[in-house]
């Protein structure tokens, strides 16, 4: 009986090994710049991430295909790029993933808070919730934003002055507009000054100081001006106006119920909530201003205090989508010159390629 449990542990190590050898057989080896190897394994994280991220069960050898000649090619761009001299840093990488989180969340947040946040909503860590969402930790998503961001800024130089002259004709904004106008609408808004006093090391002076800003505000004994202008000098607190529309997700992002939304449209000028304490600071806010519903036209502004109009913002739009266009076809013109045989030494082809793309 031992010598067959010997004999059947000494087998699933045989195939372990062998399954782990398969993993990482080289597919490609990009060497414009270095000599860099995609193998087996790590186009099957790459699969699973596409996967994750356009929430697909499967897909077909073709299509795992095009994603090993999409990893070729951003290896071959970023090569380039490096060669060229291009870089960028992970100070730059982070600023750009903290905007990203940022948006998600509708105001700016650090990797910790954003960390919190996910912790209280889902129990997950933030690498669980990376994985779970794009198929990667945080470090590894890093590392790829990083390539992405230098591909991205090597077929910009490379391409710029094509791209900068790109813009939409002026019958093609009105035209857009005339499309959409029923979803150019300014909801009712309101215009908060949002006071934030964090905890850090020390709760107690937190809250001392977060009463004192509450209370003198709120006898107008000093002015929300004034609170806003000594942010430069004063960094134990943090404040800054914030436009809310009434929908449930801006309920959401002040922490009230849809209903307590209500209710606060239906509030004066002038109102001050509750100091609010949260796990991490104190918190209050005011009324600024009010701004009621209404249909907007191409010279209207796109949102109160801008200065942008919409039709300044279609022409934006439509520019980034052309630019994104025009930035593809740039992409497939520079590693349609980079992908050659010199380049790109392809260690699976054919029918052999299938094979070992078949799972």
């Amino acid at each position: 009986m031992k010598r067959l449990a010997l004999a059947a542990a000494m087998f699933m190590m045989v195939v372990t090994g062998a399954f782990a050898q398969a993993d990482l057989q080289p597919l490609a080896i990009v060497k414009l710049n270095k000599s860099e190897t995609i193998t087996l394994k790590q186009l099957k994280t790459r699969v699973e991430t596409y996967r994750k991220q356009q929430g697909i069960s499967s897909f077909t050898i073709e299509q795992k295909k095009e994603i090993l000649e999409a990893m070729i090619d951003e290896k071959l761009v970023v090569q380039a790029a490096q060669k060229a001299g291009l870089n960028i840093t992970d100070t730059q990488v982070n600023q750009y993933f903290l905007q990203n989180l940022s948006q998600q969340v509708g105001r700016p947040v650090t990797e910790a808070e954003f960390a919190d946040l996910i912790k209280q909503s889902t129990n997950l860590s933030l690498d669980d919730f990376m994985r779970d969402q794009v198929g990667m930790n945080v470090a590894e998503f890093k590392a790829y934003l990083k390539n992405e961001l230098i591909a991205q800024q090597y077929v910009m130089q490379s391409k710029q002055d094509m791209i900068a002259k790109i813009a939409p004709a002026d019958g093609d904004i009105r035209s857009f507009y005339e499309m959409n106008k029923a979803s150019f609408v300014q909801s009712d808004m309101l215009k908060l000054f949002l006071v934030v006093v964090p905890k850090a090391a020390d709760a107690a002076a937190a809250k001392a100081k977060a009463n004192a800003l509450y209370t003198d505000a709120k006898n107008k004994k000093t002015s929300i001006d004034s609170i806003k202008a000594n942010l430069a000098k004063d960094s134990s607190y943090q404040g800054g106006d914030i436009f809310v529309s009434k929908t449930a997700v801006n309920a959401q992002q002040l922490g009230i119920s849809f209903n307590e939304l209500i209710d606060l449209f239906n509030r004066e000028l002038g109102f001050f909530s509750e100091l609010n304490e949260t796990e991490n600071d104190y918190q209050f806010y005011t009324i600024r201003a009010k701004y009621p519903q209404k249909m907007l036209a191409l010279s209207d502004l796109i949102q109160p205090e801008t200065t942008i109009t919409v039709y300044d913002y279609i022409k934006q739009n439509l520019t980034q989508q052309l630019q994104s266009e025009a930035l593809i076809r740039a992409v497939q013109d520079i590693t349609g010159e980079l992908n050659t045989p010199t380049n790109v030494d392809r260690k699976k082809t054919g029918t052999a390629l299938e094979k070992l793309l078949d799972w």
